[in-house]
């Protein structure tokens, strides 16, 4: 399933850059993320509970941060487990400035589904995935107005 989207945010790349890069704030922003705890250096087992459709799981696996080029750009990649099926997904994140006080988000990347999951329409998981980003996105904002 390709995940592809833009928003435009009222903060610096550095701002955003340093939000994303605290593990609280990420597991806080994202949807389903109950928590991240770190194994490794930009590595985490991240806990999850996600309803995608008529289907809903706990997931437990692994986010790392990879590929940094602060405060510009970096991958995401998740691999998350559960009874209900697994997802991998590699999603790269850029940070764009416009100006000062203003900059643009773009994500790009693909996520592989198996088991239920997979077999779930892809329709559904497309509004499915849709929703998250919509809900990310609006987090993200929310603590940036906090800050």
């Amino acid at each position: 399933m390709k995940l592809t989207g833009a928003r435009v945010f009222d903060a610096s790349a550095a701002q955003i850059w340093a939000l994303l890069m605290n593990a609280d704030t990420l597991a806080k922003i994202t949807p389903g993320i109950s928590r991240l705890d770190p194994t490794g250096p930009d590595t985490y087992k991240a806990i999850a509970d996600v309803k995608i459709g008529p289907v809903s799981g706990s997931f437990s696996g692994k986010v790392a941060l990879m590929d940094k080029e602060a405060p510009h750009r970096f991958t995401l990649r998740v691999e998350q487990n559960s009874k209900i099926g697994n997802v991998a997904a590699d999603i790269a994140l850029e940070l764009v400035e416009i100006d000062a006080d203003k900059t643009e988000m773009r994500f790009d990347g693909l996520a592989q589904l198996s088991g239920l999951l997979a077999r779930t329409g892809q329709r559904v998981l497309s509004g499915v995935a849709n929703t998250l980003t919509e809900q990310f996105f609006k987090a993200l904002e929310a603590e940036l107005q906090q800050g």
